[in-house]
């Protein structure tokens, strides 16, 4: 791997840590403040705003700009999104900004590993970028844990500085504190990524108009990658795969948050250890499978989605933390096998027929639209009164059903369309030894 590589698995370490981190963080803001349990369901969704609303400009930004710029203006936003949280905004509106924050990086951060790195070695690259990004979330989700507990936050709470008076008073607001400082570091590592001889692709920019009329030229652009992706008989399934995916696994965490609670009666800081549990199952299986599969072979991974639905719903039966901690591993490592073939696949796919800020940008739009929809669901359920055993059984049903279909549908492309498939997964097993 290139050097410039490591430095971006660094930042995107502390960009991730602080983000698991501020999660956990504004539930418990949230909790002690005595909002209801919708708002904190709700705090995934509003996460996905801007990834949605903003997703034709994002991706066409970080393709007009150096990455490494790109990711430290986005860290800069989520900096901003501590601070609104800390001097008094409500909870989710400053998450939002942070949201926004993670919408403009995300483009880049796997874009920029498509421009360093040859073909042959972008799902080793994934493994290690999602297994890196799977021991943040780990890291995370303790440290925010730990920061809003009471020892840590006592300690923090304890600093008191002369002839400054500041608006901390609450663990959680510490807490929040400690992950801004985190974001401002992951900042400094974004300005040490080395720019790369990619060319940029600039903004078209007519002086003479508006600038809602400029960004507006970019949504039919927008809309013709999204069309080309879907259109694309090994992007439309691995776009379908990892959309899917991500959508589940976005809304688990709070999931698995509520869950804890009603089974095994865990407070926020013991709940947010079982999301890090799921998490090391995660890069476990990420892990296995950067070593394991090749990019013309992804689409084998298909059938441990319906596997992973169908063991969501067996969470309902487990009342014992001997049993939740490997069956919760064995969850997290089906979903790690499975994502990181199919994100390379969607990566190639997409660098091949738009260029990688823009796929990237198509991507998150998808994921992060069935991410909004499913936590716009869920928080509905608890506004209404469903538990979180049932939301459970939905979640797990739904993913079960979907990745079935999707498994029927990629059949069916074999079957109707053979020579395209096999013209593409030649193209992928070529660039995979290249």
């Amino acid at each position: 791997m290139k050097r410039g590589f490591y430095t971006i698995m660094s930042a995107q370490f502390f960009s991730s840590l602080a983000d698991q981190a501020l999660f956990v963080a504004a539930v418990e803001l949230l909790r002690i403040a005595g909002a209801p349990e919708w708002q904190r369901a709700a705090l995934v969704p509003i996460f996905a705003v801007f990834y949605v609303g903003l997703a034709p400009l994002v991706g066409a930004f970080a393709d007009a700009l150096p990455k490494g710029k790109v990711m430290f203006v986005s860290n800069a936003i989520k900096v901003v999104g501590c601070l609104m949280m800390l001097f008094g905004s409500h909870p989710l509106i400053a998450y939002a900004v942070v949201g926004l924050g993670a919408a403009a990086y995300s483009p880049a951060k796997y874009g920029i590993l498509t421009e360093l790195l040859p073909a042959s070695q972008l799902v080793k690259a994934n493994g290690w970028i999602e297994g890196l990004t799977i021991a943040s979330i780990i890291l995370g989700v303790l440290l925010g844990g730990q920061l809003v507990g009471p020892q840590v936050s006592g300690w923090l709470l304890s600093f008191d500085l002369p002839l400054i008076d500041t608006p901390i008073d609450t663990p959680s607001e510490a807490a929040i504190c400690v992950i801004g400082l985190l974001y401002a570091g992951a900042a400094w590592f974004n300005t040490r990524i080395p720019r790369t001889n990619t060319q940029l692709v600039p903004l078209r920019q007519d002086m003479s108009r508006s600038m809602f009329s400029n960004v507006m030229d970019l949504l039919p652009d927008f809309w013709r990658c999204n069309s080309r992706l879907w259109r694309d008989k090994l992007g439309q399934i691995s776009l379908s795969t990892t959309t899917l995916f991500w959508g589940v696994s976005g809304n688990l965490r709070y999931i698995v948050l509520a869950w804890s609670a009603v089974a095994l009666g865990y407070s926020t800081t013991k709940a947010s250890a079982l999301v890090g549990v799921v998490a090391i199952g995660t890069a476990v299986g990420a892990i296995l499978a950067s070593m394991r599969m090749k990019l013309d072979g992804a689409t084998r991974v298909i059938p441990l989605g319906i596997a992973m639905g169908l063991l969501v719903v067996c969470m309902n039966f487990i009342h014992s933390i001997w049993l939740a901690v490997p069956f919760l591993v064995v969850l997290g490592g089906l979903g790690g096998f499975l994502v990181v073939p199919m994100n390379a696949l969607l990566q190639h796919r997409g660098h091949n027929l738009m260029g990688s800020g823009r796929s990237i940008a198509v991507q998150n739009f998808n994921e992060q639209a069935c991410i909004l929809g499913l936590g716009v669901v869920y928080s509905m359920f608890t506004r209404f009164g469903m538990s979180a055993y049932g939301a459970i059984t939905c979640f797990g049903l739904l993913v079960a059903g979907i990745m079935w279909c999707i498994l029927l549908w990629h059949r069916h492309n074999c079957k109707q369309h053979p020579q395209e498939v096999q013209r593409l997964l030649d193209i992928a097993r070529h660039d995979h030894h290249h």
